[in-house]
């Protein structure tokens, strides 16, 4: 039995396919933290409540607390939203800045001329 079949092992990216220029990688990490409906949703959920505490969340999606907590660390980590611990429950707040500097970065890309390389 050929021990490779069945044990598919991911290799990373090779270094020079994750990186480029500082404002390319800086918008891919942050479109891929919204590359999920509901993260989407959660930032709008934040921006429009200002803040919330994790169940409210859970409450308005349809989702487990569980998947809804990967999301949140998911976006956390990529600064989207920040969290406060209060007591035993953690209240979450969108960071307006980032969505800021996410539309700077989709602008510059969007403005380039036809063939003009950054």
């Amino acid at each position: 039995m050929n021990p490779s079949i069945g044990a598919s092992k991911r290799r990373p990216l090779p270094r020079a396919r994750r990186t480029g220029p500082p404002a390319d990688v800086e918008l891919a990490r942050l479109a891929k933290a919204l590359g999920h409906p509901a993260r989407v949703g959660i930032v709008r959920l934040l921006l429009g409540k200002g803040e919330c505490i994790c169940g409210d969340i859970v409450g308005r999606l349809p989702l487990a607390q569980a998947t809804v907590s990967q999301h949140l660390k998911v976006l956390k980590d990529a600064g989207w939203i920040q969290g406060t611990i209060d007591g035993p429950r953690v209240c979450y707040c969108a960071r307006r800045e980032t969505g800021r500097k996410f539309l700077e970065l989709v602008r510059e890309l969007t403005s380039q001329e036809e063939g003009e390389t950054r």
